[in-house]
């Protein structure tokens, strides 16, 4: 693909992404004059009805997770909503509003391949009562809750809606596996085909030249769990089970906790398991490496914006994609992504995903902004215990951390009680390794860039309170520097950003090889 191919799509994005930033401050002004009115007519008594609410605008954000529709107004809106069956439906009354173009071009805003949704419908159902009613393509478990003002955002009126049987990530994780296995066989098969016989009568052959001791080397004789120089173990020497053939799809997640094991005990995946294949060229069992690739924001969160309109949440998701490409193209790692398009994802969701695959390694990717457009440079952050090692680390924390604020979460079904405990079970141990695994990193990212501090940084990011999983955050560049913002809409820029990523999870991994885990499939 050329390199104008792969730049145009992202400019497209960047586009609309300017369009919709001068829409926002647009709209921004109409619902300042609309408060007015709306305290004038209070002030002279009028009754409510001859002011209805403002919808200032409608957006859609579908994904495999969930799909979300937001409804942004001048007031807080009043809804009744109900689930039908037989065709499932969800039914949503908006009380105080009259019919205007905003609604009417929700329908328009639902896609063909909307998960959750297959069309929209929008009346005027009674006076200053707007009737929204969602054709569902399934069952699903629907939360809607209204956020109060914050940032750029006006009143927003969240509909959530969650497929009845969620996505579950260490499964599609599975699925994932066995498509490399396949294809790491068709590939060996391939080979076999074109070796030539070998020469009659040939004589003793020269013994092959020992391997270059570097870190490639290392971490391919990690990852199948051999000790350093010691001869390749075998899979019954490195305490993994035998895995299974796999079969033509993996199972479900119901169908492994079914299926008894060979000591009659449960099967079931848990969390933290692995899973191993037996690589084609060897023999010998394999332990994938896997590392959860975060990219920042998403959805309603945009994350930081440039002065040319570039969008933080949209050059993360595409740094992201292209470390997952180089990831799933090494034999012996795989990549989790905990979003892979523009929808927002929680924090402590992004913790827990990681976990749910038991994650190796975490990396979340930004590009973040600054008080001042000087500042500049690559950084990279590690969790820390005992306050930030910065003023501008914890200034960055803290912005980082209202994500979920921004992006918008519901506070009626978050259970504090656990998300309390997940963040304050963060060990020395995992911020050690953390500063390790970020020093790596910093290394080779700072062969494509200036770096904003020499060292890795530490502050309270709460993406990074995995307790048992060694986790950075990567601040590519900042794009609030006009020079840096160009960089970052480079393809070649963010391309080189993502091997430097990788270049130090390999080389971490090479000095600090993984134990292997106790269970494996």
């Amino acid at each position: 693909m050329s390199r104008k191919m792969l730049i145009k799509p992202f400019q497209s994005i960047e586009s609309a992404a300017t369009a919709t930033h001068n829409w926002r401050r647009r709209q921004m002004l109409r619902a300042g004059a609309s408060t007015l009115v709306v305290g004038l007519a209070a002030s002279l008594g009028l009754p409510r009805a001859a002011f209805a609410s403002s919808v200032l605008g409608v957006r859609v954000w579908p994904a495999r997770d969930y799909t979300r529709v937001t409804i942004e107004s001048d007031q807080p809106l009043q809804t009744t909503q109900q689930l039908l069956q037989g065709p499932d439906r969800l039914v949503v009354d908006l009380d105080g509003l009259d019919l205007d173009q905003a609604l009417r071009d929700l329908v328009s805003k639902i896609t063909p391949n909307d998960p959750q949704i297959r069309a929209v419908r929008v009346g005027q159902f009674q006076q200053h009562v707007v009737r929204l009613v969602f054709d569902l393509k399934g069952s699903v478990k629907p939360q809607v809750f209204s956020l109060p003002p914050v940032g750029a955002y006006r009143y927003r009126l969240v509909l959530d809606l969650y497929p009845t049987v969620a996505p579950d990530p260490l499964m599609e994780l599975l699925a994932q596996t066995e498509r490399k296995e396949k294809r790491l066989n068709e590939s060996q098969h391939s080979e076999d085909a074109m070796q030539p016989a070998p020469a009659p009568l040939a004589g003793p052959a020269a013994p092959p030249p020992p391997p270059a001791d570097n870190s490639d080397a290392f971490f391919e004789r990690y990852a199948q769990n051999t000790p350093p120089g010691a001869p390749n173990a075998s899979p019954g020497n490195s305490g993994a089970r035998k895995p299974r053939k796999p079969s033509s799809a993996p199972p479900t997640l119901a169908q492994r906790k079914a299926a008894p094991d060979s000591r009659g005990g449960d099967d079931g995946l848990e969390d933290g398991d692995t899973y191993a294949f037996t690589a084609p060229k060897t023999g010998k069992t394999v332990r994938l490496l896997t590392v959860a690739v975060d990219p920042g924001h998403g959805g309603e969160d945009p994350g930081a914006i440039g002065s040319a309109g570039t969008y933080e949440k949209h050059v993360a998701l595409d740094i992201a994609k292209k470390l997952r490409a180089m990831i799933d193209a090494q034999p012996n790692m795989r990549a989790m992504m905990t979003r892979d398009a523009d929808f927002f994802v929680p924090l402590n969701v992004r913790v827990q995903k990681a976990r749910r695959v038991g994650a190796d390694l975490f990396v979340s990717i930004h590009a973040d902004a600054f008080t001042t457009p000087l500042a500049r440079g690559s950084s990279v952050f590690a969790l820390s215990e005992h306050g930030a090692s910065s003023a501008a680390a914890r200034w960055m924390a803290n912005k980082e951390n209202s994500s979920d604020l921004i992006g918008g979460i519901n506070v009626k079904t978050a259970d504090e009680s656990v998300n309390r405990a997940l963040f304050d079970m963060s060990t020395t141990a995992q911020i050690r390794d953390s500063l390790r695994y970020g020093s790596f990193v910093l290394k080779e990212v700072g062969e494509i860039n200036k770096l904003h501090k020499g060292s890795v940084e530490q502050a309270g990011f709460a993406v990074l309170k995995a307790p048992d999983i060694p986790s950075i955050l990567v601040e590519t560049a900042f794009i609030s520097n006009p020079e840096e913002e160009t960089r970052l809409n480079d393809d070649g820029y963010r391309t080189e950003m993502a091997s430097a990523i990788l270049k130090g999870i390999k080389r971490y991994f090479a000095a600090n090889p993984p134990l292997a885990k106790n269970r494996m499939t």
